[in-house]
């Protein structure tokens, strides 16, 4: 074997995370020692993704954009797996209980809804005035580019392409990668906002040094620290299993899928694979709730899950999928579109930040700004941005945000079907679009309702 740099299936991956971990150390000393960074709330993470981006873009480093694309995807899995593993406090679980899961999945929706009925206002309005030649429903990708990220958009936009909206795919790239943006730098500066109001406790924000204690590193019966194996190798065997699981599952599904409903496949499949993380998360509390089981019964003697090393394989894997995500932007040529997307990128920015500090505060009373922060993130960008933002307030996930994320993203996948059919009728022709548009209006007052009415009635 040929063991020379000319081998770059060897040393690429070794090259490309050692860029990645000298400008994660490299922002860090940036955040540390100049004051503007500091007090400007910019998460680590964030910092070295836009140098990360910026070095790409020019040249300067061989980042491999797609590896980059690779990196986010899987640590994102890794991250909610090593979560799920954690052994539950018992006040945050009764405090997560209840319809919140469901109603988190209607929120995500609902706020999709709200995206698409922005976007098509704007891209109709403009085809009826302006630009008569704009594809009338160029607006759901608005949804797709800002809700569901740049898979879904690109997707979409290449579906749409094929149906005449010349541009479609780099149109929904474009929008995915603003909605990043969005989710980075409207998330940190609402955060400086409330901080300077007093609206967040600034001990969270620069939370002070304390030693770690054994009551942090270890609970009760698990398995010693001179075991012949070390611990963190244990917890990152955990994980790895349950993520080859969740690939195994998710390929089955896909399966069964194009065995069984081959037209649906394609769309389905993609879903499957877009949200493997929230499968991760499923089998790694089957797994955890059968460790538990086989403990009562004496099967197993030791408490194999240590929370405080799996808090940290998290951390990690949520630090470089962020610097991975925002090296990977792509922002295409829009030759033509960039009045429209211009319109669509800004509006639906201050739309979901209004309606999610709206909403938030009625779901999530206990702990509003981490609701809140964590769900405009996803919903402008990924469930990676919602885990930044969430983290810079709520760094140690005491509140059941991080849960909302995973078990809202769960429902919104049910609640999220009707829309398949919506994004196939609009583009068919005007009269399907006014009805598109009627279907999703009435949607979104059903799901208003299903959030809002329980405690309308308790009030």
């Amino acid at each position: 074997m040929d063991f020379s740099a000319s081998n770059q299936a060897l040393w690429n991956l070794m090259l490309q995370f050692g860029i990645m971990a000298g400008l994660m150390l490299f922002a860090n000393v940036l955040r540390r020692k100049i004051p503007l960074f500091r007090k400007s709330l910019l998460p680590t993470a964030v910092l070295a993704g836009f140098i990360a981006l910026f070095v790409r873009m020019s040249g300067a480093l061989p980042i491999d954009a797609g590896l980059m694309e690779m990196v986010t995807y899987h640590s994102i899995a890794i991250g909610f797996i090593a979560l799920s593993l954690q052994i539950p406090d018992k006040k945050k679980k009764a405090e997560s209980a209840g319809l919140i899961a469901a109603r988190s999945g209607a929120l995500i929706v609902s706020t999709y809804l709200l995206q698409g009925l922005l976007g098509l206002a704007v891209s109709v309005g403009m085809a009826y005035t302006i630009m008569p030649n704009l594809f009338k429903a160029a607006g759901i990708l608005l949804p797709m580019g800002y809700g569901q990220g740049p898979g879904q958009a690109n997707n979409v936009g290449s579906t749409y392409e094929a149906l005449g909206f010349a541009g479609g795919q780099s149109f929904g790239l474009s929008l995915a990668a603003a909605g990043f943006l969005c989710a980075c730098t409207v998330g940190v500066i609402y955060i400086n906002i409330m901080k300077r109001q007093g609206k967040i406790d600034p001990s969270v924000l620069e939370p002070a040094a304390r030693p770690v204690t054994v009551a942090d590193f270890q609970s009760h019966n698990e398995i010693p620290i001179s075991e012949s194996v070390d611990r963190l190798s244990v917890q990152f065997s955990l994980v790895i299993i349950v993520y080859l699981g969740t690939y195994l599952v998710s390929r089955g599904i896909t399966a069964l899928l194009a065995a069984y409903l081959p037209g649906l496949s394609a769309t389905l499949s993609s879903l499957v694979w877009g949200f493997n993380f929230i499968i991760g998360a499923l089998l790694a509390i089957i797994c955890r709730n059968l460790f538990a089981f086989l403990t009562r019964t004496g099967l197993m003697t030791r408490q194999y899950p240590n929370n405080y090393l799996l808090s940290r394989i998290a951390g990690v894997a949520f630090d470089f999928m962020v610097l991975a995500g925002i090296a990977a932007i792509d922002m295409r040529d829009l030759a033509g579109l960039w009045l429209p997307f211009a319109l669509m990128a800004v509006l639906g920015g201050a739309v979901t930040l209004w309606y999610l500090a709206w909403i938030c505060k009625k779901l999530y009373p206990g702990y509003y700004y981490e609701g809140m922060l964590s769900m405009f993130g996803m919903l402008t960008g990924t469930i990676s941005s919602g885990v930044l933002l969430l983290r810079e307030i709520d760094p140690s996930f005491r509140t059941p945000a991080a849960v909302n994320l995973l078990t809202g993203s769960s429902f919104a996948i049910l609640f999220g079907l009707p829309m398949l059919v919506l994004i196939g009728l609009a583009p068919q022709s005007v009269a399907m679009l006014f009805t598109a548009i009627a279907i999703m209006v009435v949607y979104f007052a059903l799901l208003l309702y299903f959030m809002l009415a329980p405690k309308l009635r308790k009030s």
